[in-house]
Protein backbone atom coordinates (compact mmCIF):
# COMPACT_ATOMS: atom_id res chain seq x y z
CA UNK A 1 0.00 0.00 0.00
CA UNK A 2 1.41 3.38 -0.95
CA UNK A 3 1.94 6.18 1.53
CA UNK A 4 -0.55 8.44 -0.30
CA UNK A 5 -3.28 5.79 -0.25
CA UNK A 6 -2.73 5.16 3.44
CA UNK A 7 -2.98 8.89 4.13
CA UNK A 8 -6.18 9.19 2.07
CA UNK A 9 -7.78 6.19 3.81
CA UNK A 10 -6.83 7.59 7.23
CA UNK A 11 -8.44 10.93 6.41
CA UNK A 12 -11.54 9.16 5.11
CA UNK A 13 -11.92 7.03 8.25
CA UNK A 14 -11.31 10.00 10.55
CA UNK A 15 -13.89 12.07 8.66
CA UNK A 16 -16.43 9.23 9.05
CA UNK A 17 -15.83 9.11 12.80
CA UNK A 18 -15.99 12.88 13.24
CA UNK A 19 -19.13 13.12 11.10
CA UNK A 20 -20.86 10.39 13.07
CA UNK A 21 -19.93 12.03 16.36
CA UNK A 22 -21.18 15.45 15.26
CA UNK A 23 -24.49 14.15 13.87
CA UNK A 24 -25.17 11.97 16.92
CA UNK A 25 -25.05 15.08 19.14
CA UNK A 26 -27.77 16.92 17.17
CA UNK A 27 -31.20 16.95 18.90
CA UNK A 28 -34.00 15.12 17.10
CA UNK A 29 -35.93 18.37 16.49
CA UNK A 30 -33.06 19.74 14.40
CA UNK A 31 -32.45 16.71 12.18
CA UNK A 32 -34.97 17.71 9.49
CA UNK A 33 -33.75 21.30 9.02
CA UNK A 34 -30.15 20.10 9.19
CA UNK A 35 -30.78 17.50 6.49
CA UNK A 36 -32.51 20.10 4.36
CA UNK A 37 -29.64 22.56 4.64
CA UNK A 38 -27.03 19.90 3.94
CA UNK A 39 -28.24 19.22 0.39
CA UNK A 40 -25.76 21.69 -1.10
CA UNK A 41 -22.89 20.15 0.86
CA UNK A 42 -23.77 16.69 -0.40
CA UNK A 43 -23.91 18.04 -3.94
CA UNK A 44 -20.35 19.31 -3.54
CA UNK A 45 -19.29 15.93 -2.15
CA UNK A 46 -20.86 14.26 -5.19
CA UNK A 47 -18.96 16.58 -7.56
CA UNK A 48 -15.72 15.89 -5.65
CA UNK A 49 -16.29 12.14 -5.91
CA UNK A 50 -16.75 12.49 -9.67
CA UNK A 51 -13.49 14.44 -9.95
CA UNK A 52 -11.76 11.80 -7.86
CA UNK A 53 -13.07 9.05 -10.14
CA UNK A 54 -11.78 10.95 -13.19
CA UNK A 55 -8.29 11.10 -11.69
CA UNK A 56 -8.16 7.54 -10.33
CA UNK A 57 -5.48 5.29 -11.80
CA UNK A 58 -6.15 2.03 -9.97
CA UNK A 59 -9.04 -0.33 -9.41
CA UNK A 60 -9.12 0.54 -5.72
CA UNK A 61 -9.42 4.23 -6.60
CA UNK A 62 -12.34 3.50 -8.91
CA UNK A 63 -14.09 1.41 -6.26
CA UNK A 64 -13.63 4.07 -3.56
CA UNK A 65 -14.85 6.79 -5.93
CA UNK A 66 -17.88 4.66 -6.83
CA UNK A 67 -18.82 4.22 -3.19
CA UNK A 68 -18.27 7.92 -2.52
CA UNK A 69 -20.59 8.80 -5.41
CA UNK A 70 -23.15 6.24 -4.29
CA UNK A 71 -23.27 7.51 -0.71
CA UNK A 72 -23.26 11.17 -1.77
CA UNK A 73 -26.08 10.49 -4.24
CA UNK A 74 -28.14 8.78 -1.54
CA UNK A 75 -27.57 11.74 0.76
CA UNK A 76 -28.67 14.22 -1.91
CA UNK A 77 -31.82 12.23 -2.77
CA UNK A 78 -32.66 11.64 0.90
CA UNK A 79 -32.13 15.29 1.73
CA UNK A 80 -34.53 16.43 -0.98
CA UNK A 81 -37.07 13.82 0.09
CA UNK A 82 -36.91 15.03 3.69
CA UNK A 83 -37.16 18.65 2.53
CA UNK A 84 -40.22 17.83 0.44
CA UNK A 85 -41.91 16.12 3.40
CA UNK A 86 -41.03 19.04 5.66
CA UNK A 87 -42.48 21.59 3.23
CA UNK A 88 -45.69 19.57 2.87
CA UNK A 89 -46.30 20.06 6.60
CA UNK A 90 -46.61 23.81 6.04
CA UNK A 91 -49.09 23.70 3.15
CA UNK A 92 -52.57 24.86 3.95
CA UNK A 93 -55.26 22.24 3.75
CA UNK A 94 -58.22 23.02 1.50
CA UNK A 95 -61.27 24.35 3.27
CA UNK A 96 -63.83 21.69 4.10
CA UNK A 97 -66.74 22.21 1.72
CA UNK A 98 -69.07 19.82 3.53
CA UNK A 99 -71.90 21.34 5.57
CA UNK A 100 -71.85 20.89 9.33
CA UNK A 101 -74.28 18.20 10.54
CA UNK A 102 -76.70 20.73 12.09
CA UNK A 103 -77.17 22.54 8.73
CA UNK A 104 -78.23 19.44 6.80
CA UNK A 105 -81.98 19.28 6.28
CA UNK A 106 -83.87 15.97 6.29
CA UNK A 107 -84.60 16.40 2.55
CA UNK A 108 -80.86 16.32 1.78
CA UNK A 109 -80.29 13.02 3.57
CA UNK A 110 -80.44 10.02 1.26
CA UNK A 111 -82.16 6.89 2.52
Amino acid sequence: MSHQLLTDLSIFILSLLVGFEVISKVPATLHTPLMSAANSIHGIVLAGAMLTAAQAHSNLGYVLAFFAMMFAGMNVAGGYKVTDRMLKMFKRRPANTAKPAEQITPAEVRP
